[in-house]
């Protein structure tokens, strides 16, 4: 058995204390690169050095699942193929791109990133871990990508991927969930990074965890580093790791209304706040379609009727859960040029960048 560390004893001293184990970090190191050379998964940003395209796949994977991602990346590098083209671009545009990706707060701070980089590094994509943290929307776990993967620096990734495998390997119930085990995880990630190619290295880190090492049913037979996995000596993989969340969803109800003027629907643009930048239905807490028309009245200047219920929907946020009342209503007051600016053609709706919480109500 290859034991790396001993969690079991002493979690906090156990990254410094063993340093007789300097070989076996290094096998398990290069056990991880040589099967990842050769198992790896085929993604299209892995066939570039360009910082900015590897940038730009981190931030659309950061919530998101790699199948969902690919197209994405594909149609967002064509429109914006390097940090110049993404800086100038409309935001209404680069909306449009994200719809359906989610957590559209990223792609506003891509913009704002970008123009960074063209202001601030005269257009270089920045080379250094610190410079990379500079940058909005651009965390530890990005910016140690980015920096191993683009330029070689030694910071590895602590990511659900890498936090699971180290557990694993460490037979550890430290619970994962918090800021203190994954201080402790990210020091023997950059101990073991330091032994190899740094990119290889969190890629194969990386991949073990999608392919091999996953959340149920791990195929410890097929793994490259089981001989340094206490947990599988243990019989205790399926245990593991312990990721106890003390977070609770907010629950918000509203009525959500589909509303006709003529031949025009009725959107709002959310100016700040979850949707910030996207178009959407017009949405109130409230327990009534009276309580609607009234607020939307006292909103708008404008009378509105409610005609028919539609069906409910939900939509689950990281946070929040969006119940959502959907009828079908129609403007009736005279039309003035407050109104006007929130009305748009059917043909006119499908270019606007649309949240997927109503997008899926409109059902395009």
């Amino acid at each position: 058995m290859k034991q790396l560390f001993n969690c079991q004893k002493n979690p906090k001293d156990t990254l410094i204390n063993n340093l007789t184990s300097h070989l076996r970090h290094k096998d398990f190191v290069q056990a991880i690169i040589r099967w990842y050379r050769v198992q790896g998964r085929d993604l299209p940003w892995r066939r570039t050095n360009d910082p900015y395209a590897i940038w730009i796949s981190e931030i659309m994977l950061q919530q998101t699942q790699v199948d969902t991602v690919i197209p994405y990346y594909h149609r967002f590098m064509e429109a914006f193929p390097n940090v110049y083209s993404l800086a100038h671009a409309p935001m209404d545009e680069i909306y449009k791109l994200w719809e359906g990706l989610g957590y559209y707060r990223r792609a506003s701070h891509l913009k704002e990133a970008a123009a960074a980089i063209v202001n601030d590094f005269d257009g270089e994509f920045p080379h250094t871990y610190k410079d990379i943290l500079s940058l909005k929307g651009v965390g530890p776990y990005t910016a140690s990508a980015i920096s191993s993967i683009a330029f070689k620096l030694p910071k590895g990734v602590i990511d659900g991927n890498t936090l699971r495998i180290l557990s694993r390997i460490l037979n550890c119930q430290e619970n994962i969930a918090k800021d203190s085990t994954k201080k402790l995880y990210q020091e023997i990630m950059d101990q073991l990074i330091a032994l190899g190619d740094p990119s290889d290295f969190n890629q194969g880190m990386m991949d073990l965890g999608a392919m091999i090492c996953t959340p149920k049913n791990p195929a410890c037979q097929n793994c490259p580093v089981r001989d340094f996995c206490q947990a599988s000596q243990s019989q205790t993989q399926k245990l593991l790791p312990v990721n106890i969340k003390n977070k609770n969803k907010e629950d918000i109800y509203f009525i959500t209304a589909i509303l006709r003027y003529k031949d025009k629907y009725f959107l709002i643009k959310n100016k700040d706040g979850l949707l910030s930048g996207l178009y959407g239905l017009v949405q109130y807490e409230t327990e009534s379609p009276r309580g609607f028309e009234d607020a939307f009245y006292d909103a708008y200047h404008t009378s509105v009727r409610l005609l028919e219920y539609e069906k409910e929907f939900r939509h689950v946020f990281s946070h929040r859960v969006w119940h959502m009342s959907v009828y079908y209503g129609e403007i009736e007051g005279p039309q003035n040029q407050e109104l006007a600016d929130h009305l748009y053609t059917y043909e006119e709706l499908q270019k606007l960048p649309i949240p997927t919480a109503h997008k899926k109500i409109l059902d395009f």
